[in-house]
């Protein structure tokens, strides 16, 4: 006592006061008592000389609540006393018992934080339930604070509103069988949904991809045509112009001729081959020759370009359904 004294001694000029194993505070300082069941135990242990030595396992570990009366190792407490505030081990439980004969003092299993379970106001068990106030309190609150009020022992108000539990926890498990159920039917439907929009951009793909090969298709057509046009137009040009060469081959020859002629000083000679010589070159001599200087293609890009402007309105019109019919879904 004369520790704890101390320490709150330090807090004086703050006013408020920490315990410093629970570290619960007090606002006013707390008078100090002496808990004369827990010291009348420390006193027969230190008259006999008590010493337990249980096996090792059963040692207070991490998650247990160790003996308040072991000294050294701790051992693991297996009742709690709301009397003397205090745990107790096998060993020690049963000399708790022998000095307190006739069951009067309230154990429970070994738990921590025995202070809450301990009334505030009177450091009394907190063994009784008020429904008033729902709060649980000890028989002096009984005759003062919670004076008539509806009041019944912790272990009926237990029973009470663990069946009120029981009824809201059934509640919860309907309501989480119902999400659960809910939760499973959306993911199938998300299952559903992934599997159709996978199919149909597999679709969508091999559609699209078939479209581009009719269009290759097509393109290769035109440009088969256009090929076999300008071969054919190559073709009957080259012709053309061989006979062209050939005619102004001819053409020199008897010019040639008549320039040899015109320069003989053979008068008999001059006269008896210049009408052979003489006839000018007509329009019947060869056969006429068109040409077409500007030839062109300038209708097929018309038509390639007509063709492009309506696959596109086709394919902006048709894009606006698909989108359409995507939202629909």
């Amino acid at each position: 006592m004369g520790c704890i004294k101390a320490c709150w001694d330090q807090d004086d000029h703050v006013g408020v006061y920490s315990c410093p194993q629970c570290r619960e505070t007090f606002t006013p300082r707390p008078v100090l008592r002496r808990n004369t069941m827990f010291a009348e135990v420390v006193e027969k242990l230190k008259k006999t000389g008590l010493q337990a030595a249980p096996p090792a396992h059963c040692y207070a570990g991490p998650g247990d609540v160790a003996c308040d009366v072991c000294t050294g190792g701790k051992h693991k407490a297996v009742k709690s006393c709301l009397v003397c505030l205090a745990s107790y081990c096998e060993t020690h439980l049963k000399l708790h018992n022998e000095l307190n004969p006739g069951n009067t003092h309230n154990l429970i299993n070994a738990t921590r934080n025995l202070q809450e379970k301990i009334c505030s106001h009177h450091d009394k068990a907190l063994e009784i339930y008020c429904r008033t106030d729902q709060q649980c309190i000890c028989y002096l609150c009984t005759i003062e604070d919670h004076r008539g009020h509806d009041t019944v022992s912790t272990i009926t108000a237990r029973t009470e509103i663990q069946k009120q539990l029981g009824v809201t926890q059934r509640g919860f498990q309907n309501k989480i069988q119902e999400r659960e159920k809910e939760l499973q039917d959306l993911r199938q439907a998300v299952q559903s949904l992934t599997r159709s929009a996978q199919a149909a951009v597999e679709d969508s793909e091999r559609i699209f991809t078939e479209l581009i090969h009719s269009i290759e298709r097509r393109r290769s057509e035109v440009k088969e045509l256009i090929r076999d046009q300008e071969k054919a137009a190559v073709s009957e040009a080259e012709g053309l112009l061989e006979r062209l060469e050939q005619e102004i081959a001819e053409l020199r020859r008897r010019d040639a001729e008549l320039e040899q002629l015109s320069h003989t000083e053979d008068h008999i000679h001059f006269l008896q081959h210049c009408k052979s010589q003489c006839v000018s070159p007509g329009h019947g001599d060869s056969p006429s020759i068109t040409v077409h200087p500007h030839f062109s293609f300038e209708a097929v890009k018309k038509s390639v370009s007509e063709l492009k402007q309506q696959l596109e309105d086709v394919c902006k019109g048709e894009m606006a359904k698909i989108s359409r019919a995507v939202r629909e879904e």
